[in-house]
């Protein structure tokens, strides 16, 4: 991890740019008083220098070293070099995660789409999104909140009813089942296998469930918190045909990105339910197979740097636009929008609502705003930086 009429509504200038990282994910960084203070940062930046995938919340007060992190080699790697350096200290980082959790170190999303936050409550900033069937590791608990780390590494907080604790056992039961996944955009699992019947859960696509019959035009399934429903046969696919089906082409991309038109712009969002612009190029490709990283100022990195120098006809369909500010006068380069060509000067993407604009001043849906503050474009050709779902381990 994620807006058009742009001089009318600035703030979406900053949409998918910079989700701020969850509190749990900052890293605080002490007063220059302590002795440690430069290896505390020293390893701050080798181990967790993108605090959305990397926890490491740890301070030098005098000769104690204090707060969490949920990586054993970053603490090692910290009291080693103190050692070295002949620097006393008191230990006091806890590693996550936490032993009040008893072991239940996995949990599965349980709703079509869960929110998770930034902070451990509901007015909190909405980080991302989680569909069901959605593993999550479980690093701590708070207040009911659970501080989880999505499939893409995202670290974020989740209300503990949109979740099924799990330890290792019922996690690796869960994840040996038959699934099924949700083609559609929007539907329902039912009670019984008619339409007609009362509905247990609403249902979006990539919700992920476990197949136990099949009949009669449905799939009966199970939920991770064990409630049982009906799919119809029409709107699922078991996983395994699909994740193997899937093809990133320039064909494909397109016409996902096409099936998410009109969808409502919704900072955090990654689901049908709503979309920032990094959570629209990011569901575009899961529909396809790949999983990017969750924001724009992280998919910025990966793929191969095309040559927009002289103009945009390099671009091929399904390659990424990234928008912004350039470095300049000290300040660093800042990403804060993603869209992907669609060919014919065109490209897609989630900004007040997902919609397509050209980079064509000729053009009726030409956006200047946008063209002006272009920074650059990749495509994703390899997949050796990306999540592969058809030989990921991550909802099988």
């Amino acid at each position: 991890m994620k807006k058009n009429s742009y001089l009318l509504l600035l703030s979406f200038l900053m949409a998918c740019a910079g989700r701020k990282p969850t509190p749990e994910a900052t890293s605080a960084v002490s007063a220059p008083s302590s002795a440690a203070t430069s290896h505390v940062e020293a390893v701050r930046q080798q181990f967790a220098p993108d605090k959305r995938v990397a926890l490491f919340n740890v301070s030098a007060k005098g000769a104690v070293l204090t707060g969490e992190t949920n990586m054993p080699q970053a603490k090692a790697a910290l009291l080693e070099r103190l050692r070295t350096a002949g620097i006393s200290y008191q230990d006091s980082i806890a590693v996550l995660p936490e032993a009040e959790l008893e072991g239940k170190h996995q949990a599965v999303v349980t709703l079509s789409v869960a929110n998770l936050r930034s902070e451990p409550k509901h007015p909190a900033e909405l980080a991302t999104q989680a569909t069901m069937g959605t593993p999550l590791k479980v690093w701590k608990a708070q207040s009911g909140w659970y501080l989880v780390q999505t499939p893409d590494h995202y670290l974020s907080w989740v209300d503990g009813s949109g979740i099924k604790l799990m330890d290792q056992a019922a996690f690796a039961k869960w994840q040996a089942g038959e699934k099924l996944l949700y083609t559609q955009p929007y539907g329902f699992a039912y009670a019984t296998p008619t339409t007609q019947s009362a509905t247990v859960s609403d249902l979006v696509y990539g919700d992920v469930m476990v197949v136990k019959n099949q009949g009669k035009g449905f799939f009966e399934v199970e939920f991770p918190d064990g409630r049982t429903a009906f799919v119809s046969e029409k709107e699922a696919e078991k996983y395994a045909k699909w994740a193997a089906t899937r093809q990133p082409t320039e064909q494909n991309l397109v016409e996902t990105s096409k099936k998410l038109l009109g969808l409502p712009y919704l900072w955090g969002g990654t689901s049908f339910k709503g979309v920032d612009c990094s959570g629209f190029t990011k569901t575009v490709y899961f529909m396809n197979g790949l999983v990017l990283p969750r924001d724009a100022s992280q998919q910025v990195h990966v793929g191969e740097l095309i040559d927009t120098k002289d103009g945009f006809q390099n671009m091929r369909p399904g390659d990424l636009l990234f928008f912004g500010s350039p470095a300049k006068d000290g300040r660093g380069e800042r990403v804060v929008h993603v869209g992907m060509w669609i060919g014919n000067n065109e490209f897609i993407h989630s900004a007040g609502r997902v919609r397509i604009s050209s980079m064509d001043p000729s053009a009726p849906n030409f956006d200047e705003p946008e063209l002006k503050r272009f920074l650059r474009a990749k495509r994703i050709s390899s997949q050796a930086t990306l999540l592969d779902l058809r030989t990921a381990a991550l909802y099988q």
